[in-house]
């Protein structure tokens, strides 16, 4: 069994983000060590970290989002801590149930808090990806907690891509979208939904015209991809000569990805969840927040 250097910091990629951790190692240049992970016959989850300490400063890398991943990392933090990790960093690429930060209606639980005060009963900082709002920070007490923008990254990826148009799905996307195009040095818009009838709807950018454009869609999360969709087919028909989605968090759940692969030019996320549709990294954004 290794015994890890006793002196600096060290990476552990759950299994949930096991690419984006050796990313990260290579950006931060510490080392990495990938945990063991296996299920029970009865389906729960079993952890190990392969190492005889870590009397050091300790980064795990894993998602909250589904049920099994939130329990990994619970089980994570417990391993790293009676190795004698002095500091633990928690990585959450994509936060589960960051949505529900507050009571929508009486007899509802506020998920986010619950998963805050679980996950800094061992951690000392926690460091997010486009969170859905960054007040769900605030349920941490105890440990710092930290949002990044996946926005440079992006913007970098895209760079010299022929990109002359950005666009958020939303109003309340437009500040993504004009970050992107800043590093881009492109135009930018957001899409507004014009009803021109009981059954149509038309969708189109609220100031540029798209005819010849190459446009770039981008925004924090795609799951079931029905306005990026409808999006792009309206694009096409204003005349819209390429038309890319880019998303944060690639969900992509009840067949989205190959639904969009059939309308768009391309569909690619971070990878803030892995799948073969996570092509941009997201470790520099994160290498800077620790």
């Amino acid at each position: 069994m290794p015994e890890c250097d006793s002196v600096g910091m060290i990476v552990v990629g759950g299994s949930s983000s096991r690419r984006l951790a050796e990313d990260l190692a290579k950006e931060l240049g510490v080392g990495l060590l990938q945990a063991t992970s296996n299920r029970f016959p009865d389906g729960e989850s079993y952890i190990r970290l392969e190492t005889e300490k870590l009397d050091k400063e300790v980064v795990i890398v894993q998602n909250t989002h589904p049920d099994d991943m939130l329990v990994e990392l619970l089980l994570l933090q417990d391993a790293a801590w009676r190795l004698g990790s002095e500091n633990i960093t928690n990585v959450i690429p994509y936060f589960g149930y960051a949505r529900q930060d507050k009571l929508f209606n009486v007899g509802e639980a506020v998920s986010a808090q619950v998963m805050a005060e679980h996950i800094e009963m061992k951690a000392d900082k926690v460091v997010t990806v486009d969170i859905h709002t960054d007040g769900v920070l605030d349920w941490f007490k105890r440990a710092k907690g930290v949002n990044v923008h996946a926005t440079k990254c992006i913007g970098s990826f895209f760079t010299n891509g022929g990109i002359d148009l950005v666009l958020a799905p939303d109003k309340g996307a437009a500040e993504r979208a004009r970050e992107v195009a800043e590093i881009l040095g492109s135009d930018w818009d957001h899409l507004v939904k014009t009803r021109l009838s009981g059954t149509e709807v038309k969708i189109a950018p609220k100031r540029l015209d798209v005819k010849g454009r190459n446009v770039l869609i981008v925004d924090d999360i795609i799951s079931t991809g029905g306005t990026i969709e409808a999006a792009t087919m309206q694009l096409r028909s204003l005349g819209a000569k390429r038309v890319i989605a880019a998303c944060t968090h690639g969900l992509f759940t009840m067949g989205a990805l190959d639904r969009l692969r059939k309308c768009c030019d391309k569909v690619i996320s971070t990878n803030t969840i892995e799948s073969e549709a996570s092509g941009i990294s997201v470790a520099p954004a994160i290498a800077r927040a620790i």
